[in-house]
């Protein structure tokens, strides 16, 4: 009889709180809850949220902090090693998603209690070798004394093999979503979440994710309101704005903001914030939009792409440009291209057979290599091999 693998699943952040590697723990835990024992290790940015909670069976830990002030840092980091030490009889494997700091405490106490440790390799540029170098000797240690690597895209994968790190090590299983709940919608369906979500019943275009700088949803902003069908049509940003995460900087959404004002165009631009119903979001749009210039593998443009939307994403190697044939299922812009971004939301929003054609195309790309109805099985023989080990 198989044991089921027993893991903690560390995140930087947790449903209901939106972050790439919280939703690809969940869509995981969800998954996989009658294959494994899990339990959900977080730092939490909202003080609201309670502390401990159990979702499907799964115990949830929460550590609030406030990312601004150093001494919640510090209660932080120690409330982390007590939550980490409360769950290790618990626990076999401990996966944490996303490469930090909080890294080097949590593979000591592994290696000491005898714990597998597995590192997702989640986003790209922080969770390469170089950056994790640049936090210091302690951190680097802690990079690459993992027992097992799982990468989301295959430019993180190339990141640690240029690295020479143990290619043994490293598993490629990429980001996936729930082809179910992100499904493609009717007309009456967009109508119908539209007034639902208080949108206008126009064109819209899409924008989900943090309002940082590498996200820039400043360019789509600027690359909409050059568009010719902007006059005709919406634009929505889902995503937080303010500076409770790290990864967000007020200024970008406030420049947006002054510039919405300048223009007259406060009727067309919906600042829709956090929000739990992202997939009725996506279901109302028309066209999505990633301008981001650092990616691992998009969660939001996965989500977009099962939904049968056409995309317009920046070109980034090993990430977008392994998930989007260009002019087939989706289209690729180069980094910064206002002009550029322009011409492909225009493109869409006037040509509906080629938007029909990239959607359906997106869609099934999804269906083929990236729903984690397929996916969670490697994911699985991931855990099964280090408890076996």
């Amino acid at each position: 009889m198989r044991v089921k693998p027993r893991v903690l699943m560390v995140t930087g952040a947790y449903y209901p709180e939106l972050s790439g590697g919280g939703l690809q723990a969940r869509a995981l835990v969800r998954a996989l809850r009658d294959e494994a024992d899990f339990r959900v290790l977080t730092t939490s940015t909202d003080a609201s949220l309670p502390r401990y909670a159990d979702e499907d069976g799964v115990p949830i830990r929460r550590i609030y902090v406030d990312t601004g002030r150093r001494v919640s840092r510090l209660h932080a980091s120690t409330a982390l090693v007590s939550a980490f030490l409360d769950a290790a009889p618990h626990v076999d494997i401990v996966n944490l998603h996303g490469f930090s700091r909080k890294a080097t405490p949590l593979v000591a106490l592994s290696r000491l209690l005898r714990k597998k440790f597995a590192l997702t390799l989640q986003t790209g540029v922080h969770d390469e070798p170089p950056a994790a170098r640049a936090l210091g000797t302690r951190a680097f240690w802690a990079y690459t004394h993992a027992d097992l690597y799982f990468s989301v895209s295959p430019g993180l994968s190339q990141a640690y093999v240029n690295a020479g790190l143990d290619r043994g090590r490293l598993r490629q299983v990429c980001n996936a979503v729930d082809v179910d709940r992100f499904r493609p919608a009717s007309p009456a369906e967009k109508r119908a979440l539209r007034v639902k979500l208080g949108l206008p019943d126009v064109p819209l275009v899409l924008f989900v994710g943090f309002f940082s700088r590498d996200k820039r949803p400043d360019l789509l902003y600027r690359a909409w309101s050059r568009s010719a069908s902007a006059s005709a049509s919406a634009l929505v940003f889902v995503g937080a704005t303010e500076k409770a995460n790290l990864e967000v900087d007020p200024e970008v959404a406030g420049g947006i903001r002054a510039a919405v004002a300048a223009s007259g165009t406060a009727d067309r631009v919906v600042f829709a914030g956090v929000t739990r119903e992202v997939d009725d979001y996506v279901r109302a749009a028309d066209v999505f939009v990633l301008p981001s210039i650092r990616e691992g593998l998009s969660i939001s443009l996965l989500e977009a792409m099962s939904t049968a939307l056409p995309v317009v994403a920046t070109r980034i190697t090993g990430s977008t440009d392994a998930l989007i044939v260009p002019d087939t299922s989706g289209l690729l812009v180069e980094p910064d291209d206002v002009e550029g971004f322009a011409r492909a939301i225009d493109a869409l929003l006037t040509d509906g057979d080629t938007a029909r054609r990239l959607g359906a195309a997106a869609r099934q790309t999804i269906l083929d290599r990236y729903s984690i109805q397929r996916t969670a099985a490697a994911w699985l023989a991931g855990y099964r091999e280090l408890a076996s080990a």
